[in-house]
């Protein structure tokens, strides 16, 4: 079997190549087709076109996006919205130009409205306005799920989508201020802790609260949807309601998070919050009884999770992306 497993480089995408590459080892029948964004940039719709047509992959995995925190988001709308789309766009319609007949694509919880039930279902997609300072990216990654659900239902393709809550790992992005909640707390409070200062400045009130998934948590529910038959999916699934949400079914205050963040990485000082920077949604947390239904459930605890990406960084300071 082939398969094109397109953002590799990314912190989801290699969580997926080394399971892959894990499965190729214990003798499965794989070829792992991967391309840096030099080799090929997903928003040139004629490379990527020309790529699946001389590649002919037998599955294609879209793990690549442009991603960031609430920062990120909110300095670089244009380019949220733009690239993302094109990315969906160009892949997923060229995977079907070249007769693939599966494909999994990763899309993010922010796809539910900021004021949806919780814990959000799958039926809250498009039920109400999404949260302000994501909706660009949201925007984009609900475009793919419906680019999916419409190439199935008038070409008979097998194109699903995941959810997944917010992730964490190694690979992930430290930058202080694009990326994501918890590695931009890893960081501050590594460095906080390493510089021995009395107090670390937190975002926020500190009372949203937030669902967090281990990374290769995330990569074993991917592989998990891709290997189940089209009929074991779709008897969880509507021909309009085709995604999955892929979580731990719990959730925490970004307070209680930081503080989980202060005792792996030694920190012993205060922690204050700047209640001037914005909280984003006040709380998101997956329903996934879905999945719970189909067989598979999360395995990584949160401090376990956290120790490990703590570990992590601390291994690997040198090339993280910081």
């Amino acid at each position: 079997m082939r398969i094109h497993l397109a953002g590799h480089r990314g912190m989801v995408g290699g969580a997926i190549l080394r399971r892959l590459q894990a499965r190729r080892a214990a003798g499965a029948d794989l070829e792992i087709l991967t391309r840096s964004h030099a080799e090929l940039d997903l928003t040139d719709q004629g490379a990527v076109r020309a790529f699946m047509a001389a590649q002919r992959p037998d599955v294609v995995i879209l793990a690549a996006a442009k991603v960031g925190g609430i920062h990120a988001n909110d300095t670089y709308p244009a380019e949220f919205i733009r690239d993302n789309l094109m990315i969906a766009a160009n892949v997923i319609h060229e995977a079907w130009a070249a007769s693939v007949p599966r494909l999994l694509q990763l899309g993010s919880s922010c796809i539910y409205p900021r004021a949806a039930p919780q814990p959000m279902a799958e039926d809250a997609l498009l039920t109400g306005p999404l949260e302000p300072t994501n909706e660009p990216y949201a925007i984009a990654k609900i475009a793919a799920i419906k680019l999916c659900e419409s190439y199935n239902r008038q070409y008979g393709t097998d194109y699903r989508s995941v959810m997944p809550t917010n992730l964490y790992g190694p690979g992930d992005n430290f930058h202080p201020e694009n990326s994501h909640v918890l590695p931009a707390l890893i960081r501050r409070f590594h460095e906080a802790t390493q510089a021995g200062a009395e107090e670390v400045v937190i975002w926020g009130t500190g009372t949203p609260r937030r669902e967090f998934l281990h990374v290769d948590d995330m990569a074993e529910a991917s592989l998990f949807v891709l290997d189940l038959s089209r009929a074991a999916y779709e008897a969880n699934t509507q021909p309009m309601l085709s995604h999955i949400n892929v979580g731990t079914g719990t959730d925490v205050s970004i307070a209680e998070v930081a503080q989980m963040v202060a005792e792996v990485t030694g920190f012993r000082g205060r922690l204050e919050f700047d209640t001037t920077k914005p909280d984003g949604a006040p709380r998101k947390l997956m329903d996934v009884d879905r999945l719970a239904a189909m067989g598979w459930r999360a395995r990584i605890g949160l401090r376990e999770g956290l120790a490990d990406a703590y570990r992590w960084y601390l291994e690997n300071a040198a090339t993280a992306r910081t």
